[in-house]
């Protein structure tokens, strides 16, 4: 254990009790994600018998809240940092333990609209308030610690998950989904404990803010959402449907995921700290084009879980977006813009997976890689346009609400 806080890096002068609230937080809500993520393939495909269309319709449809989470921001705006963020963690704890009720395929998109409300919610909010409590210069560290702590609470449910349905491989998969919505609930409980002062300002939040100095991350954030779910989705659907993996063989190859990351994420933190979002970025975009193109032309079970190991860490350096945000808003901004990015960011998320659903039967899983792989290889110039230490002169900006 000391030499996992030594990884960690649980440096007293950053871990404030609030942070460490806030980590507690984070392992209650990962450890519901994991189980959750690891059971939800097989779930659809096994439990409810859902077609791959049907499964990237499910997903482009659950991520219609982060739309319009800017005007459900909008409307939250004044409330306390941390309310807003334990009420959206029980709300997703309450949809995801509807999942288990449901017997059709559109029971099944009423709950994962309600708790893709909750988890959209959170999303900005749990950024937000990890990087109003972190030192400046070590936002980077901050996250990526907070991932590595996420990672392990993964572990920890994937773990139990893959254990129990090995050993008792006739539980039903329901069962993962009330205990994964009971944690969530617990970890919303715990970020009470955070003091509703933890990332007011002095200066009164706009409403609603889209700003010219943060185009930047606009454009990359838009660029995310148009790979998230093939880059989330698509690896782990691959192997259940083409390669006939099961339940425990899928907890297992992202229990490994969680540990690779549990012992990544800190460090790729630190990058970001150290060398800036501009580097740090761009080349993990390039190395994910190369593990897309990858997933496209490679027939073997193992080169396949190896990519998907390596992009599921990769992916973890979204993060760098928020920081490079971080660097240079003003607090009253931070929260407001990374709203704006996240519905910005579903513009794309919410329309690709609808694409992808009808091209599927035409272009098959090696084109919808391809294409990932096009759409990711777009957004390296505009990474490679980021000047994370140099800040922006102020622009107009278009506001609402006073």
């Amino acid at each position: 254990m000391k030499r996992l806080s030594r990884h960690l890096r649980f440096d007293a002068t950053i871990w404030t009790s609030s942070l460490i609230f806030l980590a507690a937080s984070s392992f209650m809500q990962r450890f519901g994600q994991g189980l959750l993520d690891a059971a939800s393939t097989n779930f659809f495909v096994e439990t409810l018998g859902l077609s791959g269309n049907q499964v990237l319709w499910l997903e482009g449809i659950r991520e219609i809240p982060g739309l319009v989470l800017i005007f459900i921001a909008a409307l939250t705006m004044r409330l306390p940092l941390s309310y807003r963020t334990a009420v959206s963690l029980v709300i997703a704890g309450v949809g995801y333990g509807l999942y288990a009720t449901v017997n059709s395929y559109t029971g099944l998109l009423v709950v994962a609209v309600l708790a893709s409300l909750g988890l959209h919610m959170w999303m900005p909010l749990n950024s937000s308030l990890a990087l109003s409590l972190s030192p400046k210069g070590r936002t980077g560290t901050v996250m990526g610690t907070l991932n590595g702590v996420g990672s392990l609470a993964a572990i920890v449910g994937m773990g139990a998950l893959a254990l129990i349905s090995w050993i008792a491989g006739e539980t039903p998969l329901t069962v993962y989904y009330f205990a994964g919505a009971a944690l969530f609930v617990v970890a919303g409980l715990l970020i009470l404990r955070v003091p509703p002062t933890a990332g007011a300002t002095d200066e009164v939040p706009p409403r609603m803010l889209l700003k010219g100095r943060y185009w930047l991350y606009y454009v990359l954030t838009f660029f995310q959402g148009s790979r998230k779910q093939v880059l989330n989705t698509f690896g782990t659907l691959v192997l259940v449907q083409t390669y006939k993996l099961e339940v425990h063989q899928i907890g297992l190859i992202l229990m490994v995921s969680s540990v690779i990351n549990l012992l990544g994420s800190p460090y790729l933190g630190r990058l970001l700290d150290r060398y800036g979002e501009r580097p740090v970025l761009s080349t993990s975009y390039a190395l994910l084009v190369l593990s897309c193109i990858g997933f496209a032309t490679s027939n073997s079970v193992g080169f396949l879980i190896l990519l998907l190991l390596i992009i599921k860490l990769l992916v973890v350096l979204e993060i760098g977006l928020d920081t490079y945000v971080y660097r240079f808003a003003p607090p009253e901004e931070l929260t407001p813009t990374l709203s704006a990015g996240i519905s910005i960011n579903h513009v794309t998320s919410v329309a690709m997976p609808l694409v992808a659903g009808m091209l599927l039967p035409i272009i098959g899983y090696p084109g919808i890689f391809f294409g990932t792989a096009g759409l990711i290889l777009l957004s390296i110039p505009f990474a490679l346009s980021m000047h994370p230490h140099q800040q922006p002169a102020p622009q107009a900006a278009v506001a609402v609400g006073d």
